[in-house]
Formats: C-alpha cells, structure tokens, sequence
C-alpha cells in the first residue's frame, strides 16, 4: 500500500506540473495506519491541506479518485486543488489549506460529539509548521479543558521549520497541556496505529508526534527537501524516482 501511494504521488505531481510532494511524502505510513483503524463512525480531517496529494492518492489507491483526476490536479476544471475542497469530494471532511484552521475545526467537531452522545473519534493531522499557529495552541487548551478523548492529533513532524521557528519538544510541551502524549517513529505503521487507537483512562485528549523524513523514500529528495518544496519531476527524475520506489 505505502509503494503504491508513493508512486501516485510522483506520478500525479509529475503529470499535473506541480505539487508539495516532499510534504507528501512524509505521510504516507501516517493515511496507511489511520486507515487500518478508522471506524465508519469516526472522522479524519487533514489540517495540513498541502500534503493534499498524498490524500489523493490514498483515494486513488481506494478507488475513491481515478488516476486520471489525480493526474490533472489543480489543473482548470479538476476538482482536485492544490488544496482539498470539502464541497468537491465526498471523503474530505474540512477544506483547509491556511495552516492553523482543520485543528480548531476537528476540535469543535470532537466537542460536538460529545455534546451529542455519538460514537467515533476525530482524528485530526497537522503539520509541524502549524504549531507555529496561535489558534493550535488555543485548539490544544480548548481539547484539554473539555477532556476530548474522543479526539486525536497527529503531528507530522517532518522538521519543515528548521529553517525559521523550529516546533522543538513537542511532546514536553502537550504533557504539559494536559494530553496523553505519544513520541513515535512516522514511518512505523504498526506503532502509529497503536498510538492512534490509545484509550486512556484518564479521558485526557492524544496527541502522536510522529517523527518523519521530509521526502521520505525518494534520496534525492530526501536529501534536498527544500529544493523539491514545490516543484515537479521531470521526465528522467520520474522515471528514476518510480523506479527507485519499486527497488525498496
């Protein structure tokens, strides 16, 4: 599952003529452990709308999207943006893009959940760079104060910031804010889906800092994620890049 949503996501960014495929990427064990333990009643909301195309290719691989939609992403008259668009796909819960706005929302649907005596989770993933947000750390206080065990955050910590205001000690700081916090390798599904699927008596909010590689299964990107921040492969580089993929 995770080669085969890597090579759509090259695939995809190599025939559209753009995208975020470093952000991309580095989610992929991340969409594979919430799908082996997302419930019909629970609900995933990608807070951070520029790893897009990685969702799009998961949807792909579900046969959800054709191939031939996520090949003409954020191209006139697609229906699949540079960002997710709730009111254009039926498996997007919450267009988001602006980086700091899918948390507040997972956390207000978490709280309506509640309120309403429904079953199901909100499983929520962000960014590092967005805890650079105030509205995240709001979010965070908000969950915490209303004992939201019925919410999960996922970070993708990806070290995307390091270059401005790096998001240091993430999981220091949300002990403190009153969650039950996980520390974990990003790319290790099996421990991703026990941390997402933690239930702790204490009804106390989870967070999973996930720990990833920017660019995560492709060298050249790894290597030089900033580079590749925004920008597509060429015809030998794509041709490389699946291959690669297929080796590993």
């Amino acid at each position: 599952m995770d080669k085969e949503i890597r090579k759509l996501i090259v695939d995809g960014a190599f025939h559209a003529g753009h995208g975020h495929i470093p952000s991309a990427l580095s989610i992929v064990e991340i969409l594979s452990a919430v799908d082996k333990v997302k419930q019909d009643e629970d609900i995933f909301v990608l807070s951070k709308g520029h790893g897009c195309l990685a969702y799009y290719a998961y949807l792909v691989y579900k046969g959800k999207l054709t191939i031939d939609e996520i090949r003409n992403f954020g191209k006139k008259g697609s229906r699949l943006g540079g960002h997710p668009d709730r009111n254009k796909i039926k498996d997007v819960y919450a267009s988001t893009g602006s980086l700091g706005h899918g948390f507040p929302i997972s956390v207000g649907s978490a709280l309506a959940k509640k309120i309403k005596g429904e079953e199901g989770r909100v499983i929520c993933l962000i960014g590092d760079g967005e805890t650079n947000e105030g509205s995240i750390w709001e979010s965070f206080m908000i969950a915490s104060k209303h004992k939201l065990d019925n919410l999960v955050c996922i970070i993708d910590n990806n070290n995307s910031q390091i270059r401005s205001l790096p998001s240091e000690s993430l999981s220091n700081k949300l002990l403190h804010f009153g969650w039950n916090t996980w520390n974990v390798d990003g790319h290790d599904t099996k421990m991703l889906s026990r941390a997402i699927t933690d239930y702790n008596k204490e009804h106390k909010p989870t967070v999973v800092v996930a720990n990833t590689i920017k660019g995560k299964g492709i060298l050249d990107i790894e290597n030089d994620m900033f580079a590749w921040h925004h920008r597509a492969p060429n015809e030998e580089e794509y041709k490389k890049f699946i291959k690669e993929i297929d080796e590993k």
